[in-house]
């Protein structure tokens, strides 16, 4: 039987491609047909889940460019993405305008904000830059609150479903096909910012920046750079979030959520963007198995507070990520890979 030690490249051009052999092809687009196939043989609720994990995941995406190849740590990325949410909700609700060109100006709102705050880590960095993203996410979600004429202030705002050319997502199966799209196009940005010469620039930066900018490195252009489009990812996900829920507020967007977007590709494993599904989609499953479990475990110990309980079965979360950092600190990415070689040197142990 063919095994995967026998593969070799004969170009560079195949020695380059994300996808190289045949195997893989089939296992892309297998995969591919079962995603599109999901709305038409899961519940309803579990293809909402998959529209939380999808857009979740073009924040962590963003947010793993910057922390995890960049190395500049961000307790703020909850509030950029909110900042893509209202941008979105406002341009289309308010004033009507159509929403391809809200996204983009979610784009260039979120990429502006992650440059304003971005500007310290040019200076700073460490724990030092995540105290100024910490402020980000107290001032932006302090702008919403005190701008109700716009935001709706901290009641939030209702917020009007798409519709593109007459066609209105008014169901999670419509809203499943356009959140699907828009991951798979980011995802593919994602990959190929990592393997370029931008991505090769910022795991310089991470590994030692003295050392990258004493290899002509520009280190303001590039810490920048990563800010801003980590900033971007955050709009599109805000946006795509805001017309998925029939509401939004400052409650969206707290800085639990920025926490989780750390976790996610803490768990998942830091500077990889495979990580950032995994991690997402392990935060999304554990979640999911302890709303479930709450109403069982509830009667048990009837006489503990719910809130106690519940605030118990929070604390799995961080049990989680604290086994995390003590027997896989290099996240499920380093599992997979493993499981990748011992696949591909079959039958040989070396």
């Amino acid at each position: 039987m063919r095994r995967p030690c026998g593969e070799y490249s004969t170009t560079y051009a195949k020695d380059k491609a994300v996808i190289r052999t045949k195997a893989q092809w089939v296992f892309f687009v297998g995969g591919m047909i079962l995603l599109l196939l999901l709305p038409s043989i899961l519940p309803v609720h579990i293809v909402k889940m998959f529209i939380t994990f999808y857009v979740q995941l073009i924040a962590v995406m963003g947010l793993m460019l910057l922390t995890g190849y960049c190395g500049q740590i961000s307790l703020g990325q909850a509030a950029f993405v909110s900042v893509g949410a209202f941008t979105s909700a406002i341009l289309v609700s308010t004033y009507g305008w159509p929403f391809p060109i809200s996204m983009i100006c979610s784009i260039v709102a979120a990429v502006l904000f992650g440059l304003l705050f971005g500007l310290p880590a040019l200076r700073i960095k460490g724990f030092y830059l995540a105290m100024s993203t910490l402020a980000a996410q107290f001032i932006i979600i302090w702008l919403i609150n005190h701008l109700p004429s716009l935001t709706g202030g901290s009641d939030g705002m209702r917020v009007a479903r798409i519709n593109i050319l007459g066609f209105v997502f008014d169901n999670s199966i419509k809203y499943y096909y356009l959140v699907l799209v828009v991951t798979a196009l980011f995802t593919y940005i994602a990959v190929n910012l990592a393997r370029s010469k931008i991505g090769r620039a910022w795991i310089a930066i991470r590994d030692n920046d003295i050392a990258a900018e004493a290899m002509g490195i520009n280190l303001a252009k590039y810490k920048l750079l990563a800010f801003a489009i980590c900033s971007a990812f955050a709009g599109v996900s805000g946006a795509l979030w805001a017309h998925y829920v029939p509401a939004i507020n400052w409650e969206h967007f707290t800085l639990w959520e920025s926490i989780w977007y750390l976790a996610m590709i803490v768990i998942g494993g830091i500077g990889t963007i495979s990580g950032a599904i995994f991690g997402t989609a392990f935060i999304r499953i554990l979640d999911e198995l302890i709303t479930y479990l709450f109403p069982i475990i509830s009667p048990v110990f009837g006489g503990i507070d719910e809130g106690a309980l519940a605030g118990g079965l929070l604390a799995i979360y961080g049990l989680v990520i604290a086994l995390f950092l003590i027997f896989e600190p290099r996240g499920l990415a380093r599992r997979w890979e493993m499981f990748k070689s011992w696949y591909r040197l079959w039958p040989f142990k070396y």
